[in-house]
């Protein structure tokens, strides 16, 4: 028997073949691949942890190509994606057959797809241990742009009703653009402020990074810093041993963690990085320095920049 050794281009390759995404040469691991990749793990694995879903991806493209550190916060910034887009769904104190299963885990959602204004269709879902659930002929035509798959309607073409015949669920524009319930910005962060003076002493904290209120909130990434000497509560992020730090909210007094509240707190729909900007963005305002964002245009299109994370709808 003869071994054959095979480039790390090669393994790719196969890969973008057997997950149907668009070639690209070399070994450069692109954002519609690691989707791709995610949702074939995620048949797999799920219901499981982000940091499962995380760790077998990552190793599995070991010595493959992109920096591993890199490569990771990619993953990372793609599970959240995939939430956003509907392929997943992350749900706080559920259920399961697994006595093992705690906290927030990751759920595979059922095939779905949501007709656009235009006529071409959203693909949402994944199918337990298989790369694609539509035919050839269908699959041939998604569109990969990160991590949203689309499929465009063709002339005379009713695409939702061959997708229905296919067995894919449809998922109604008005569930999907659903917004959450309007609530003052005060009301929330008095709101969030009474259940962490609920929470027993923190004690310290070791490399605790929180979101500083006095920093310009056109620079998120300068805003972060490490405690010293401030007073009052704060978005924050403390480090855990495995998997990415955990987005928390926490009373400084002098500098040192007094209480601290974990997110999202126990029975919200929210995942914690959007419960978190979102009481970002409501400190800021009480405080007189609201988000802002920039807005231009041309003749042809209208552009909206936002210098903070967006949180999604839960």
């Amino acid at each position: 028997m003869v071994i054959s050794e095979i480039a790390p281009s090669d393994v790719l390759a196969r890969c973008r073949i057997g997950l149907g995404v668009p070639e690209n040469s070399g070994t450069h691991i692109d954002d519609e691949l690691i989707a791709a990749l995610l949702r074939r793990c995620a048949g797999f694995l799920c219901p499981c942890s982000r940091t499962a879903l995380r760790a077998a991806l990552l190793e599995s493209l070991q010595f493959l190509g992109d920096d591993e550190e890199t490569l990771s916060e990619r993953i990372d910034a793609m599970v959240d994606g995939l939430i956003i887009g509907g392929d997943l769904l992350e749900l706080s104190d559920v259920a399961t057959d697994d006595p093992a299963a705690k906290g927030t885990w990751l759920f595979a959602a059922p095939p779905s797809f949501i007709v656009r204004p235009g006529g071409s269709v959203f693909l949402t879902g994944i199918v337990p241990d298989q790369d694609i659930f539509l035919p050839q002929s269908l699959s041939s035509r998604i569109a990969y742009q990160g991590f949203t798959r689309i499929i465009v309607a063709e002339p005379e073409e009713d695409l939702p009703g061959v997708l229905q015949e296919h067995g894919i669920q449809a998922l109604s524009p008005n569930v999907w653009l659903k917004a959450p319930k309007t609530e003052a910005a005060h009301d929330f962060v008095r709101a969030m402020e009474r259940t962490l003076e609920l929470q027993p002493p923190s004690g310290s904290i070791e490399d605790l990074q929180i979101l500083y209120l006095a920093q310009r909130v056109t620079y998120y990434r300068g805003r972060w810093l490490t405690p010293k000497g401030q007073n009052g509560t704060f978005v924050a992020r403390r480090p855990q041993d495995y998997g990415a730090p955990i987005w928390c909210f926490v009373r400084l007094v002098d500098g040192n963690p007094d209480r601290l509240l974990d997110l999202p707190p126990r029975k919200s729909r929210w995942r914690s990085s959007d419960i978190a900007w979102r009481l970002q963005m409501a400190i800021d305002h009480c405080r007189g320095n609201p988000q802002r964002y920039r807005c231009r245009r041309n003749d042809t299109s209208v552009r909206f920049d936002f210098f903070s994370p967006l949180p999604r709808r839960p």
